[in-house]
């Protein structure tokens, strides 16, 4: 297996070449203004630093949110272009179960929850057992509405401390964890997600209300 997988649903551009084992290559940059410019020149990054042609690819692992409309958006699209040049599967991956998964190798023990900043003064979160496994979510919510457990991570359950107590990284969503994720449930023969977005909830941008379109003569 040589497995490409980025992620562009939280602030950072990330993205990782995975050879079924290990990750052989990764780069991770926060800049949420500018996933469009950076992503395509990040993943050739990786794949020379990987040595890796992209004809020798056999799948591409994104992650589909949830997260914000425009930065989502930039990584599913790139990832259904590249599927479709080079002939090969694309596997849409939980960007809070990569979030969780990197958690798990760094040690973190017990039930917890990961949580991502959804602006608007919400979070997105899921919440998972002690072995790892996704229980509850996603989900968008107000911090105060919620009861986590007493461990959490991630940039949203950072924002909050007055709900998320104790909060701790990894802050946002690494494609090397993203990888190690979908390379192991490729391996045990579990499905994936589409290349899909899960965005919970309506653009930021709409069209405003009373908008009246104005037709040619």
């Amino acid at each position: 297996m040589l497995l490409l997988a980025f992620d562009t649903a939280t602030p950072a551009v990330t993205a990782a070449v995975h050879d079924g084992t290990a990750v052989l290559a990764e780069s991770y940059e926060v800049d949420a203004r500018r996933h469009g410019e950076l992503l395509l020149p990040t993943i050739g990054d990786v794949l020379r630093t990987a040595g890796v042609d992209k004809r020798e690819l056999t799948a591409i692992a994104v992650g589909v949110g949830p997260g914000p409309y425009t930065g989502l958006r930039v990584g599913l699209v790139t990832a259904a272009a590249l599927g479709h040049a080079l002939g090969l599967p694309v596997h849409g991956v939980c960007t809070l179960d990569a979030i969780a998964h990197q958690a798990r190798r760094e040690g973190l023990t017990g039930p917890f929850t990961a949580a991502t900043d959804a602006r608007r003064k919400e979070v997105y979160w899921a919440a998972y057992d002690e072995d790892g496994t996704r229980t509850e979510g996603p989900a968008v919510d107000r911090p105060g509405d919620l009861t986590p457990p007493q461990r959490s991570v991630g940039a949203g359950a950072l924002l909050y401390p007055e709900t998320f107590p104790g909060a701790t990284g990894p802050e946002h969503v690494s494609a090397g964890a993203l990888a190690d994720f979908a390379a192991a449930e490729l391996a045990a023969g579990r499905d994936l997600l589409p290349n899909a977005p899960l965005y919970l909830r309506r653009p930021d941008a709409q069209v405003p209300a009373g908008y009246k379109a104005v037709l040619p003569a």
